[in-house]
């Protein structure tokens, strides 16, 4: 993934603009660390910082057609770009190895239906300089792997940043996506398992269909000489896996080393201190644009582990964010009143995973030019229906079962664990004493009159929304924030922590 800032219709003179926006594009730059690209077309300005993943030495953005009358700039990865170049009706002279720039001979030719044609995580502008003034096509993943900002300032109305005035459109459409259809197929492992493998084991699932896909890959690697650099960095086996940076003795921490060794991979382990994540949350604040306290407590540690892993040398990594939404894993889905309500609720945090989840997976790793996959959220896995699980075993075949399991016995039914409470129970603990030595009882009675809008209810939110107005004192980023609202309803603790409902082993 990258970074990309753009401007439509710049009502000013363009040119003398453009060192604005290079600055404004500078402040994306931890997220393309590679290379930056700035193209002035008419009264539009394109600005990308690259994270150089594929075509490394030739995919400099933004990207324009042969005649330059198309110009495109991207975040993120289209996974399917070879088989995209393969369904191109008319020869196209590619500029790059880039996996972006088929999006740019795609639409040439249908348009924008080329979005629905994209898999892959992105966010991406478009100008169309064939019509006048210039069209803009900006289009972003179906779940919000990666997010796309859309505004105006107020000094110039009519000049839009990233933005099109003409109407949105949701290309992707499962049937699920309406809460009030619940679409439900007799159940087919096969189907199931080649979407993706389900279950809510996040990343420790991941890591085990990763070494399955490489020792049957591996032999067929390009070059002995590839083969060999895997083995160098990985040792004897092709997948590395990591730890999220954790508290020593956490529970995720113990998991992971089991199934490293289940797995036989090559194992590395980071740990913080208390004090180091305190420290860290007002950078991890900046970064995620949010005041969330769910979201921030889970993204801190994963955001010190983004960088520790980045000075290892890997630029990418693959993760597990999504599958508990998809999946409905979260300990308080055990509260849900009827099977149509937790349908719903699990609609409901797919759709609004863009304000969560994928905000962690997306910011805190790309913080230090990381980039993280999560393959759950890939659209394949998201458009197979739910499944009946009460119909008979279709069957497994011999060589299925000759597989063996995914994961070791006691992970794949261990106490199930939220990211904020697997990095260790002390975390939470401990930002909630952080929050009460800094935020005091009269501020906290104060708090409607300090923050009259989405008024925070404990000294934590408190805090973070504090932190949060000090990096984005505007009004309109304040509208941008979505919080996590545990149901209450339900009868669930106020407490967004796995381990604040009563079905959690270790509850408090």
């Amino acid at each position: 993934m990258c970074g990309i800032f753009g401007v439509y219709q710049y009502q000013g003179d363009v040119e003398a603009f453009r060192q604005r926006a290079l600055d404004l594009s500078k402040k994306l730059r931890h997220r393309g660390p590679d290379w930056s690209g700035c193209i002035v077309a008419g009264k539009n300005i394109i600005c990308h910082e690259r994270l150089a993943i594929v075509g490394v030495d030739s995919g400099a953005q933004p990207l324009t057609n042969e005649d330059e009358s198309i110009v495109l700039t991207v975040n993120g990865e289209i996974y399917n770009h070879k088989q995209l170049e393969a369904e191109l009706k008319s020869p196209a002279k590619f500029k790059t190895h880039s996996d972006c720039e088929v999006i740019l001979h795609m639409y040439n030719e249908i348009g924008t239906d080329v979005c629905a044609k994209l898999d892959g995580m992105f966010s991406w502008a478009l100008f169309d300089r064939r019509t006048t003034p210039a069209r803009l096509v900006a289009a972003r993943d179906p779940i919000g792997i990666t997010t796309l900002y859309i505004g105006r300032v107020s000094a110039h109305p009519e000049t839009i940043f990233i933005a099109s005035r003409a109407q949105f459109h949701r290309y992707f459409q499962p049937d699920w996506w309406n809460p009030e259809r619940i679409a439900v197929n007799p159940i087919n492992y096969r189907e199931l398992r080649e979407s993706l493998t389900a279950g809510c084991l996040d990343s420790s699932l991941i890591s085990s269909i990763a070494v399955r896909e490489a020792a049957t890959h591996l032999g067929r690697w390009p070059s002995p000489m590839s083969r060999t650099s895997i083995r160098a960095v990985c040792g004897t086996s092709p997948v590395c896996t990591r730890s999220r940076s954790a508290l020593p003795g956490a529970p995720d921490l113990i998991a992971a080393r089991k199934v490293a060794k289940f797995l036989r991979t090559a194992h590395h382990e980071f740990t913080y201190t208390i004090q180091e994540g305190l420290d860290a949350v007002a950078d991890v604040i900046y970064h995620l644009e949010t005041y969330d306290v769910t979201t921030i407590r889970a993204s801190t540690p994963m955001y010190l582990m983004s960088r520790k892993i980045k000075s290892t040398g890997v630029k990418m990594v693959l993760s597990g964010e999504g599958s508990d939404e998809v999946f409905g894993g979260y300990l308080y889905f055990h509260y849900a009143p009827s099977d149509d309500e937790f349908h719903k609720e699990t609609v409901k945090r797919v759709q609004n995973l863009h304000t969560s989840d994928c905000l962690r997976a997306n910011k805190s790793t790309m913080a230090w030019g990381l980039e993280a996959r999560v393959p759950f959220l890939d659209k394949e896995p998201l458009s197979v229906r739910a499944f009946d699980v009460t119909y008979p075993d279709a069957g497994f075949t011999e060589e299925e079962l000759a597989q063996g399991p995914y994961l070791p016995h006691d992970v794949l039914w261990r106490q199930k664990e939220q990211f904020s409470d697997g990095v260790g129970y002390g975390w939470i603990d401990s930002l909630k004493d952080w929050a009460e030595r800094r935020v005091s009882d009269a501020s906290m009675a104060a708090a409607k009159d300090r923050f009259p809008e989405d008024t925070p209810e404990t000294k934590e939110a408190y805090l973070y929304r504090e932190m949060f107005e000090q990096h984005f004192p505007q009004k309109a980023c304040l509208a941008s924030v979505v919080r996590w609202v545990p149901r209450t309803d339900w009868g669930c603790s106020a407490d967004p922590s796995g381990r604040a409902q009563k079905i959690h082993e270790k509850a408090y």
